[in-house]
């Protein structure tokens, strides 16, 4: 979608295309936020980019993802960016939304990495040339970090371990095995053979719990939302204990904020990362 004018107000109901539209540097007035828990600020902003959006002066448009029409006609926006995914997805609304006849922009963050997505606000809002000097500089800064890292052998896994109370391996495409790769990195998905064992796949397949351990094929593995707590769990975890990663060490973070990837956090992971594979 492309509007007539550069929007000068925009609101975004999606609190995971907000980091990119800071990035892009486009008018953003406020956004939605999400429930307040370990990966927001107080007022419910992811922390990779809270900081940014305060000193911006960005608004909370409504609280918990709770959509709210009478919130976002207030605002008077001229641009709406929504998503059509997750738990943030407006499609229920979209045609009382549409019925005010402010522009919607729906964009898909499960199946588009947040450079496409950045390209696509950008050409929305009149900020391409902001979209592509951020892509650069991300492609930038993950080539210096990649050129002071001595890598380990073999591939890597990366597993979301027990997030509320789900265990699922990244596949070699999703958001954040793209940093890694960027970093040099092989990216192992889930075997063939355990295809059968999915309950549910987006960017990361899902499995039980027992399943997890045949699930694991990497020779090192990276957790999803990792902290150095994370990782004492995971190499504790009986079920895991025959893993070579376990066993042998391999077992690092990829950072508190790496559940949902953009620009602000993309950097936070290469920044986690790279200490652990300094030559």
């Amino acid at each position: 979608a492309t509007v007539a004018a550069p929007p000068q107000r925009i609101v975004s109901t999606s609190p995971s295309l907000t980091g990119i539209l800071l990035a892009i540097d486009a008018p953003l007035a406020a956004t939605a936020s999400a429930m307040v828990g370990p990966l927001t600020d107080d007022k419910g902003f992811f922390t990779q980019w809270a900081a940014t959006a305060d000193q911006r002066g960005v608004e909370v448009l409504y609280p918990n993802l709770n959509f709210d029409i009478e919130a976002l006609i207030v605002q008077e926006p001229d641009l709406v960016v929504a998503s059509s995914v997750g738990g943030d997805s407006i499609l229920p609304y979209l045609d009382q939304l549409r019925a005010q006849e402010v522009p919607v922009i729906v964009l898909d963050y499960a199946n588009d990495g947040w450079e496409e997505l950045a390209h696509s606000l950008g050409r929305a809002t009149g900020h391409e040339a902001d979209a592509a000097r951020m892509t650069q500089d991300f492609a930038r800064r993950a080539a210096e970090a990649k050129a002071g890292l001595s890598l380990p052998p073999g591939d890597v896994s990366i597993v979301s371990y027990n997030f509320s109370g789900t265990y699922s391996v990244g596949k070699p495409e999703s958001p954040q095995a793209r940093v890694l790769a960027a970093l040099g990195f092989s990216v192992a998905g889930l075997p063939d053979e355990m295809r059968g064992e999915v309950s549910r796949s987006a960017d990361f397949d899902f499995v039980s719990h027992e399943n997890l351990p045949a699930a694991i094929t990497g020779d090192s593995v990276f957790l999803l939302n990792g902290t150095e707590q994370t990782v004492r769990e995971f190499s504790a975890d009986p079920v895991l204990a025959n893993l070579p990663a376990v066993r042998e060490g391999r077992v690092y973070p990829l950072g508190p904020n790496s559940f949902r990837v953009d620009y602000y956090s993309g950097l936070q992971i290469i920044e986690t990362v790279a200490p652990y594979f300094a030559k």
